[in-house]
């Protein structure tokens, strides 16, 4: 393997000394669409250790040039730009097997967090809702090889729905190298070396995904950026651009010098289509009732897993985005919560809280936010049949996360009014 790859560098390194000048023009061609950052090399915790990668003879088709520079295009807008240290040092890792946190990962504070908790979400999904009376203690009684299982039918579930329930597609590491270096794309030494595998059912493509689990799951796997591609390919480039306002629109964008999700990537993830709009529907006439040239693909059907979206800085500015019903309201109650950027979950053992309408009246929450200060699961009592909430608040003027906490703002934005109660933890999100 260390031959070939000195090999391949020596290629790349043929074609700058056979044209200089074109170290200069490199991606003249895309100007419009970005400027090439700085080179960075990237620390050795991000090479994949040998253990992790596809041994020869399992078969699946290896990725084509075509094919990865149709990545970098949908994900990041251009060929020049690559996942930074933190996306590459991401994966999925539980706590600690039957303990009070077994069903949860550990997230990182980066931009694959977004991923990490939807995820997340599905694999309380799992756990919770496999029998006919969930229970919390099920999220409890989880050994290892139970979280694995867990998370193989979380990570199918979001590949088999981007394939309109018809395949999937898993992307793994393998020893060679797919692709010709040029200089109009930036290697990474890792998109280059992908190998796809496509199911047909989503037993098999869970079964695959099981047995090759510690190839998302182990330290300098790149488990999260494996399973994004594999959410792309089992979706297709041509379907996300037909899912997309724009074919200019990439699925990550810069926020304070990292990549973070767009919200075309958390519904691709939550119902299986790219769409960029929280609202239901489709829109087809602009606010001044003119006709729009391209329709507007909001949520279109109710996935499992459901969203909450809050923000104390753009509720303060008039431009908080009203999430359609279809979010709000998914199959299941477990919901995805972006709150002041920063991602999380919320769910209830109660399957019927959704369908009837007494449940509502008083009815309890639990939140996981993915952080290791987090010990044990957050439990919050809501009413929303007795007390508007503004007249139970006994905080004077002064911090408003202290009177107004952002959870309590992001479960009004689903039950307008109710009151919430921590049972004795202190309030955070």
């Amino acid at each position: 393997m260390t031959d070939h790859r000195l090999d391949y560098i020596q290629l790349l390194q043929q074609e700058v000394d056979k044209n200089p000048c074109r170290l200069v023009d490199a991606g003249k061609d895309e100007d419009q669409e970005e400027t090439p950052p700085p080179c960075r090399t990237l620390p050795a915790l991000c090479s994949i250790p040998k253990c992790l990668v596809v041994p020869p003879g399992l078969g699946g088709m290896p990725v084509t040039p075509q094919l990865t520079e149709s990545l970098r295009r949908i994900l990041f807008g251009g060929t020049f730009h690559v996942f930074s240290y933190e996306w590459r040092r991401s994966f999925f890792q539980f706590r600690e097997p039957n303990s009070e946190l077994a069903y949860a990962l550990e997230t990182d504070r980066g931009g694959a967090q977004a991923i990490q908790m939807v995820v997340q979400a599905r694999i309380i999904k799992h756990l919770l809702f496999s029998s006919d009376r969930p229970s919390l203690l099920s999220l409890r009684d989880v050994a290892r090889r139970d979280q694995e299982r867990a998370l193989a039918a979380a990570l199918s579930d979001s590949l088999w729905l981007a394939g309109q329930e018809l395949s999937a597609t898993v992307a793994l590491v393998t020893e060679d190298y797919c692709t010709t270096p040029h200089l109009d794309y930036k290697l990474d030494d890792f998109t280059e070396r992908l190998q796809l595998f496509t199911f047909n059912t989503k037993d098999d493509a869970r079964s695959f995904l099981l047995h090759h689990i510690q190839r998302f799951t182990a330290e300098g796997s790149h488990g999260v950026i494996l399973f994004l591609y594999s959410l792309i390919c089992s979706r297709t480039v041509d379907r996300l651009k037909e899912d997309l306002d724009s074919a200019s629109s990439p699925l990550l964008s810069i926020s304070l010098g990292n990549f973070v999700c767009r919200q075309s990537l958390l519904n691709l993830l939550l119902t299986g289509r790219a769409s960029s709009h929280l609202f239901n529907g489709t829109l087809c006439t602009a606010e001044d009732g003119r006709p729009l040239a391209r329709p507007l693909q909001g949520i279109l059907t109710r996935s499992d897993v459901g969203f909450l979206h809050w923000s104390r800085e753009q509720m303060e500015r008039g431009s908080l985005p009203q999430v359609g019903s279809m979010l709000k309201t998914p199959r299941l109650p477990i919901w995805l919560c972006c709150i002041n950027n920063s991602f999380s979950v919320l769910f209830c053992p109660t399957r019927s809280l959704l369908s009837d309408w007494k449940v509502e009246h008083l009815f309890q929450l639990f939140f996981y936010n993915g952080q290791l200060s987090q010990k044990a699961t957050a439990k919050l009592s809501v009413d929303t049949h007795s007390h508007h909430w503004e007249a139970l608040s006994q905080v004077p003027d002064g911090d408003p996360e202290k009177k107004f906490p952002s959870l309590e703002m992001t479960i009004r934005t689903k039950w307008d009014g109710a009151a919430i109660g921590w049972n004795g933890t202190a309030p955070f999100y």
